[in-house]
């Protein structure tokens, strides 16, 4: 009489909730990364001359975004394909799901201290006590970076991320957010405090300011969206699939506040010129009261030449620029 057959001992995993999920942030990640393409070109094509510190920033954003993504499409691959229904191997963390996170973490801290060079080249010419507490903020962050690189290769499996890491999974987000916060409100008050007295100028630094504040809570709500779905669903790796996102999201934030010059469009030209200006220039910090600026330019409007403030028309401007009409009377001529 034959035995009856043995029970099914591998474990129910949803892979709907946990793979699926990857693979699902493997496609949008590819979608980011054609973005970052996009940006990137943008730049060089709009920024064309010697290479500059924006530029090799650029190309290292570039450069660590691709590697992101060729780790995070090998983690995919190794469990959907080359370990498909290997369920002992599933439960396992591979090498490329650990170095990936390590990237990203590097990307988030990178993209910050872009931001924090930024700020302290514009605030130039003003008080250094805003920037330096920003770049101190950030430079802290980076004792952050190091307790989640060191938690995240101290597990093995994927039970480990809930058991052992949670907390770094908190920290890590939650700073994130918290620095994005700073460094939206950072530039929106150099840029609040810069405005020129000029309508064209004024108004592009209000649209400025709002572009700062959207990318900022894009990547600040997403941080936080992590956090709320690591806490209310922990056995699944939708957090995850929003982690994966979020140095995309960091990348193409920072290239969009590059190439805002380009997107936002402004109708003068002058006002274009001046976006050129602030990405590697301090913008200049006026304190002058209207009765000021109008007393100043007088003065400077009573230095000029009587020539270059009445200019002689040139007599061709006001000749008229039709012929002139001859006639003859032949009668009042005797004739011979």
């Amino acid at each position: 009489m034959s035995s009856p057959p043995p029970q099914n001992l591998l474990p129910q995993v949803d892979l709907g909730n946990t793979f699926g999920a990857l693979f699902i942030a493997g496609t949008l990640a590819a979608v980011l990364f054609g973005v970052t393409n996009v940006q990137a070109f943008v730049y060089f094509q709009t920024h064309r001359g010697t290479w500059t510190l924006y530029k090799l920033a650029v190309v290292w954003l570039w450069v660590f975004d691709a590697l992101h993504l060729a780790l995070l499409t090998h983690c995919v691959y190794y469990y959907l394909v080359i370990n498909y229904a290997n369920f002992t191997v599933l439960t396992e963390i591979v090498w490329s799901f650990k170095l990936q996170l390590v990237f990203d973490v590097l990307i988030v801290y990178g993209v910050h201290v872009l931001y924090a060079y930024r700020i302290w080249i514009v605030s130039k010419g003003r008080s250094r006590v805003l920037p330096a507490a920003v770049c101190m903020i950030v430079t802290l962050t980076s004792g952050v970076v190091i307790a989640i690189i060191w938690a995240m290769y101290q597990c093995h499996v994927f039970a480990d991320l809930i058991t052992r890491v949670q907390w770094a999974t908190y920290m890590v987000l939650g700073t994130a957010a918290f620095v994005d916060f700073i460094i939206a409100s950072s530039l929106c008050y150099l840029l609040a405090t810069s405005r020129t007295g000029f309508s064209s100028t004024d108004s592009f630094l209000t649209r400025l300011m709002i572009y700062i504040v959207n990318t900022g809570c894009m990547t600040s709500a997403s941080s936080m969206v992590a956090i709320i779905t690591c806490a209310v669903m922990p056995t699944n790796f939708i957090f995850l699939t929003i982690e994966f996102l979020l140095a995309k999201l960091y990348v193409n934030s920072y290239l969009a506040l590059l190439n805002a010059r380009y997107y936002l469009q402004p109708d003068n030209p002058d006002t274009a010129d001046f976006l050129g200006l602030c990405a590697t220039h301090p913008l200049p910090y006026n304190k002058e009261s209207e009765d000021e600026k109008l007393q100043n330019f007088c003065k400077d409007v009573s230095r000029l030449p009587y020539d270059q403030l009445y200019p002689a028309r040139p007599i061709q401007a006001v000749m008229p620029q039709r012929p002139i009409a001859v006639t003859m009377d032949t009668s009042s001529f005797s004739s011979v």
